[in-house]
């Protein structure tokens, strides 16, 4: 369990506090700490996410959640698969750089960064790394939110 008095440097740039957050456990009460392999993914992550911020010119990226314990990721209607859930995903944005439209076709054409999902989300983008061993998918969607349904995806980006 990580210790707040001791705050775990994951990359140069992000921390461990900052990809556990979350305020819908906050809000209720619930630990979101990672496991040991979680937290092995969450280094990964971390690496990816470098990379990232490399990609859009060095700019702050601002993770909204990223580690979802099953629980968390259960009361914030995540996917039973959820990458979220493994340590292998963050949301974020990078207001700096531009919207989530421009950052994702910014990373869907970057070569050097090996993705398994790129999910252009409306207000933030979903971007999931593979677990250690499997091929990355570079998997580009949109979501589409509708009000008392269930989220869908299109594969790509909207058009300009």
């Amino acid at each position: 369990m990580p210790d707040p008095n001791h705050p775990i440097r994951l990359s140069p740039n992000f921390w461990l506090h900052e990809l556990i957050v979350s305020q819908k456990a906050t809000r209720l009460g619930i630990k979101n700490y990672p496991g040991p392999d979680e937290l092995v993914n969450l280094g990964l992550l971390a690496e990816s996410l470098e990379q990232v911020r490399a990609e859009l010119g060095h700019v702050p990226v601002l993770v909204s959640s990223a580690y979802r314990s099953r629980r968390v990721n259960a009361l914030s209607d995540g996917s039973r698969n959820s990458a979220h859930i493994l340590g292998l995903a963050a949301d974020f944005t990078a207001p700096d750089f531009g919207t989530p439209l421009a950052i994702c076709r910014r990373l869907a054409r970057a070569e050097n960064i090996q993705f398994d999902q790129l999910i252009y989300e409306g207000t933030w983008v979903h971007f999931a790394r593979a677990a250690v061993g499997a091929t990355p998918r570079r998997q580009v969607l949109t979501a589409h939110f509708r009000k008392g349904q269930k989220t869908t995806y299109t594969p790509g980006l909207p058009l300009p």
